[in-house]
């Protein structure tokens, strides 16, 4: 056997050390990373225009923005009609969530119907349904029509987050209401539930949000979404006959009947930061890459028909910063210098590689209203994300983000009634200022 050189073994030594030294950690909880400050940042718009691969010249917001006759980011929220009348807000959102009726079709009358075994009519205190959220004696989904005049009276964009599946499914939040959707009976209920509120939006604008969190516990249970069994063609033969009973299948559907239906809404699936079982957004390693862990979630949704949708939506918290410090002695806030991690321009990183991946620009939804002046009580709960988006709306275009809306996700947090008024002067300087241009210099239309 011919002798090895002593130098060539300390060089394939020195080879072997230098590989493991520059190794990427092995994945962990983002609660338990080592914190360690980041190298010094460059202008965060300026990086997320800037070369490697999540480069582009293109504009993926344009051809969106367009058709809603649009070209500025889009600013709105969840909040009351006095707050709504109080700004030209370009979008004002709410949630379609709770349950479904007990019969198979949608119930044609609020007297007639139940949900969850409880009677729909005023009389026994109304019921799950959020068709019936009114007066008994009007036709069901007046709810829905007149949160779409009132928009429609402010011009205003309204945005429905189709949050059902949790509440008719009656899981745990998680992985099992994901087990639930093989019920074909359920389904059915589902898939027709989705047909009545597309028919009340009928030709009208609308921006359509669906099922939150459903698509990451999806995740958590496969990497590939064709792998999950789903009731679709079985359970709604009339528009997705032709799809397969997956998951996978589930989304195309839910996507292709907004076309039917609602052809000027513009759909689109939630993306979850979390999806691949490692928060992107609190991740305090430095050299942990966010963004692919972005590709992965963008690769699963697309499966799901992502893709075929005009938008994705992400969301930094369901809650305000201080309120999870207080109760739960996490720490979730975003470093606004952007020198240590979490931090604002790993946020917008994992946003930009998302909507790169897909091809579609994303909407930041129901960001924490909180302002670091409140009090630190119930919905006074102090964050610093409004601030920091209203102040770099630049950052927000340029990671191909088309839109920015505030709420609160849990009742208990700061809302745009209790803020102190922050939400709504941000908002009025932001239009006064003629807003951020979606396509920043540098960026041209996608096609």
């Amino acid at each position: 056997m011919p002798s090895i050189s002593r130098w060539l073994i300390l060089s394939l030594l020195g080879l072997l050390t230098l590989s493991a030294c520059l190794a990427l950690p092995p994945e962990q909880d983002a609660e338990a990373a080592i914190e360690a400050p980041a190298p010094e940042p460059r202008p965060v718009a300026q990086a997320l225009l800037g070369s490697g691969e999540l480069a582009t010249t293109s504009c993926l917001a344009k051809p969106l923005l367009s058709a809603l006759g649009k070209s500025r980011v889009l600013v709105g929220g969840k909040m009351s009609d006095a707050i709504a009348s109080q700004a030209p807000f370009d979008v004002r959102y709410m949630y379609l969530a709770g349950g479904l009726f007990d019969s198979a079709e949608a119930c044609g009358s609020c007297l007639s119907c139940s949900a969850q075994a409880h009677s729909c009519s005023n009389a026994s205190g109304g019921c799950a349904w959020w068709g019936c959220w009114q007066w008994d004696q009007q036709a069901p989904g007046q709810y829905l029509r007149d949160f779409l005049q009132a928009a429609a009276a402010r011009r205003q964009i309204p945005m429905i987050t189709y949050y059902e599946l949790l509440h008719a499914s009656g899981a745990v939040d998680g992985t099992a209401e994901v087990l639930r959707v093989v019920d074909i009976s359920l389904m059915r209920r589902y898939f027709n539930d989705w047909r009545f509120v597309l028919k009340q939006i009928g030709s009208s604008t609308a921006l359509l949000h669906l099922e939150p969190d459903f698509w990451a516990y999806a995740q958590f249970l496969a990497l590939d979404p064709r792998l999950l069994p789903a009731a679709v063609a079985s359970a709604n033969p009339t528009d997705c006959g032709h799809l397969p009973n997956t998951v996978a299948g589930m989304g195309r559907c839910l996507i292709s009947m907004a076309r039917k239906y609602a052809p000027n809404a513009k759909v689109g699936l939630h993306a979850s930061a979390w999806a691949t079982k490692i928060d992107a957004h609190l991740n305090t390693n430095p050299l942990f890459d966010v963004t692919i862990e972005a590709r992965k979630v963008a690769d699963f949704l697309s499966l799901c028909g992502a893709a075929e949708g005009d938008f994705v939506v992400v969301e930094a918290s369901d809650r305000d910063a201080q309120w999870y410090e207080v109760t739960t002695g996490t720490r979730r806030w975003w470093d606004p210098s952007n020198f240590n991690y979490p931090s604002f321009r790993q946020a917008f990183t994992w946003s930009k590689a998302l909507s790169e991946r897909l091809g579609k620009p994303h909407l930041w939804w129901q960001l924490p209203v909180g302002n670091m002046s409140l009090t630190g009580t119930w919905e006074q709960w102090r964050d610093n994300r409004l601030d920091y988006f209203f102040d770099h709306p630049d950052q927000v275009a340029a990671a191909h983000g088309f839109g920015m809306v505030f709420g609160a996700g849990m009742e208990g947090q700061t809302n745009p009634s209790s803020d102190g008024g922050n939400f709504v002067r941000r908002s009025k300087a932001y239009f006064s200022s003629g807003g951020q241009l979606a396509c920043p210099t540098g960026l041209t239309e996608a096609r």
